[in-house]
């Protein structure tokens, strides 16, 4: 199939060339709508009942979307100040949409504790940006007065715009890093340049991808930065292993033809294999119930087959149309060598090196014991967003005002039911509540207000929800807010969390198995992934939640680990994983395939696969790293995460671990039952190492 496939590229490039360009145009163009048509609903898990909470208050229209605004003076009782203000309410309410706006001077408004700021409320009839705007310019332009604005819609669209520039931020960066390195790696602008090329199609067939999936469920506006990121990446990383075969091949074959179908199809079947494991990480979150979580999935997955299928057609086709100007690899008899070395070195005291490793691994990965989740936040912003900023004024003027976010019940009875009076007493009694407050009513719905006294994030709030759901009422009650819904998505992670592991190990089990013929190859590969994908989020709770040289990467110390974060590392790193397994596999195969025995098989396979391993993993260390020099904590979460997962996997559980574990297995890492095509064949006659030309090597060491 593989070989069929390469083999058409080859022989109709200019065919193949077309198919991709317009397929890039139509991404790039009709593709963009897809932007008009995200959600930037996250988290929330469907049926759940902060959810069902959420859409009865909604229903209601207990619950309209509000700007806040804190105006500072000279002091509220200033004559002017006071005049400008009430003008100001004046004209808000003026404005078509605007529902009502309070009485900042009235006895209802809290009271700066200095005397010297009012708190404006404006309830609005929709969220659109235009009405917003309006309400946005009427408050600034108040005299005299710093008024601090946010809340809302602003916030949203604040919250939304950090990520896209985050995103666009960390493309301007990599792009021009990734195009020196890969310089640096080919020595060609022509060979450096063909990456790039299948990167550049793989995010506009992503674009087409989310375009036509978002027909058919909602698709997040998140999903845009991970999607792109691996796009990138992997594109990168694909075309990497495939031009660096074919100038390995040239080397030694004088017809570029003849190298080219050989590269195709060893290369090509790495790549397939890779990429279905990686597409296969993926798409296992579409077993969670979350939109945004399963839009990465069903995305994600896509944007990994799109640069899997382009790098073994529309690459085969570039190649074969630049084959004459693409030149040979050089030094190949040295090439390599310091990989060679460090694994005999590894290969000397193999049991050692796994335990400090191992060791190393889970040291790494202790914090994550710790591990709390969050949702996003104010915090999550940058210190001079909008949004912060109004975080801060209510911190200084109104701290009561500035704690925790409320924790909604929504009592399906009148408000001046003996019963919800109850309720509310029963509440308040509640462990970590600090005070409730009645909210609105209406259409036989009554939302009462409980601030907890701990973040959301905490363990304490979270049993607060879990004890007021407990309650008895003789109506129905849902209990909604923040913290009810990071309560809920942690359940889904508990309920669906081991579905999607079982998933992942079963489908990347199965798929090594059949690119090895090894049964313990497989198993050994999916514990060192788990055990890297631990240190690398580990690290991250170290750094983000734990506060720990979070100010060196521009960030600062969380609450928690923003609640997306932890799933979307796991998937995308775990796949990863695979991806360097493979690569390095696949090499050390070709060697045992080839007769070598099982120690200087890993030895040659190294040799022969360190460098491209390092450099893919450099490459794509750059495009994650990208994603860290924003502003949005989240994005700077799974950049971290991401880095981290690809330097342990490349530079320490590839280039130590991988060899330690196969020498001690030694020819049992090959056992495999018959029907799989048994053991490879052992060579009786001795092999030299490359490494050490000087020195020969018996086939029964």
């Amino acid at each position: 199939m593989i070989r069929a496939v390469t083999r058409f590229a080859r022989r109709r490039p200019a065919f193949v060339l077309v198919i991709w360009l317009v397929i890039a145009a139509a991404g790039f163009t009709v593709g963009n709508g897809v932007f008009a048509r995200m959600t930037t609903t996250v988290g929330a898990i469907p049926g759940s009942e902060s959810q069902q909470g959420a859409k009865a208050i909604g229903d209601a229209k207990l619950s309209p979307p509000v700007i806040n605004a804190v105006v500072s003076g000279p002091s509220t009782t200033d004559p002017a100040f006071k005049s400008a203000v009430t003008g100001a309410v004046t004209d808000l309410k003026a404005i078509d949409g605007v529902l009502a706006v309070n009485d900042p001077f009235g006895p209802a408004s809290p009271k700066a504790v200095d005397g010297q700021a009012v708190l404006l409320n404006v309830e609005l009839a929709h969220s659109g940006d235009l009405l917003a705007d309006k309400v946005q310019k009427e408050l600034t332009s108040i005299s005299g007065a710093t008024v601090t604005v946010s809340g809302g819609p602003l916030t949203d669209r604040e919250f939304n715009n950090q990520a896209t520039s985050d995103t666009r931020r960390a493309e301007i960066i990599s792009a021009p890093l990734l195009l020196l390195l890969l310089l640096l790696v080919f020595m060609s602008l022509v060979a450096a340049g063909l990456p790039l090329l299948i990167a550049l199609v793989g995010v506009g067939g992503t674009f087409s991808a989310l375009l036509v999936m978002s027909f058919f469920t909602d698709v997040s506006i998140y999903s845009i930065q991970v999607t792109t990121m691996l796009a990138i990446g992997l594109g990168v990383d694909y075309a990497l292993l495939m031009v660096s075969r074919f100038r390995e091949e040239r080397a030694t074959i004088s017809d570029p033809a003849e190298a080219l179908a050989k590269a195709s199809e060893r290369a090509g079947r790495t790549i397939v294999f890779s990429g279905l494991t990686v597409a296969v990480s993926l798409v296992s979150l579409v077993a969670f119930t979350d939109p945004f979580l399963r839009s990465i999935g069903v995305a994600g997955a896509a944007v990994v087959l799109i640069d899997m299928l382009a790098a073994i057609t529309l690459l085969p086709a570039l190649l074969q149309l630049l084959r004459n100007k693409i030149k040979p690899a050089r030094g190949k008899g040295e090439k390599g060598r310091a990989f060679a070395a460090v694994a005999r070195g590894v290969q000397k005291m193999p049991a050692l090196t796994a335990f400090l490793v191992l060791i190393g691994l889970v040291v790494a990965g202790l914090s994550i014991t710790g591990l709390q989740l969050d949702t996003s936040n104010p915090k999550s912003l940058p210190a001079d967003s909008a949004t912060r900023q109004l975080t801060e004024a209510l911190r200084e003027h109104f701290p009561a005002q500035a704690g925790p976010s409320a924790i909604t019940v929504a009592a399906h009875t009148a408000p001046d039911s003996p019963e919800l009076a109850t309720l509310q007493r029963q509440i308040a009694a509640v462990p970590g509540i600090e005070v409730v407050n009645p909210g609105r009513s209406g259409g036989g719905l009554t939302v009462l207000q409980a601030t907890p006294k701990n973040p959301t994030s905490s363990p304490d709030t979270a049993q607060a929800v879990r004890d007021i759901r407990a309650l008895d009422a003789p109506f129905e009650v849902q209990v909604t807010g923040d913290a009810a819904r990071l309560v809920d998505y942690k359940q889904e992670l508990r309920d669906r969390g081991p579905i999607v592991g079982g998933i992942v190990l079963l489908a990347t089990f199965v798929l090594l198995l059949a690119f090895t013929r090894s049964v313990l190859i497989p198993l050994k590969a999916l514990i060192t992934n788990v055990l890297s994908l631990v240190a690398s989020l580990g690290v991250v709770v170290w750094v983000f939640q734990d506060g720990h040289l979070a100010g060196l990467l521009g960030g600062e110390k969380q609450d928690g680990i923003d609640l997306t974060v932890p799933v979307v590392v796991a998937a995308i790193a775990f796949g990863l994983s695979t991806d360097y397994e493979i690569f390095v596999l696949s090499r050390i195969r070709e060697r045992r395939m080839a007769g070598v025995a099982p120690d200087l098989a890993v030895r040659e396979g190294l040799q022969r696969s360190g460098g491209i391993v390092t450099a893919a993993a450099l490459l794509l260390a750059v495009t994650f790293a990208g994603f860290m020099t924003g502003g949005f904590a989240p994005i700077k979460e799974v950049g971290l995460g991401l880095v981290l997962a690809v330097v342990i996997d490349a530079a320490i559980v590839r280039m130590l671990l991988v060899p330690a574990t196969m020498t001690l297995l030694g020819r049992a890492a090959w056992w495999a039952p018959r029907f799989l095509g048994g053991r490879p064949p052992e060579s009786p006659a001795p092999q030299a190492d490359p490494a050490r030309p000087e020195l020969a090597t018996t086939a029964q060491q």
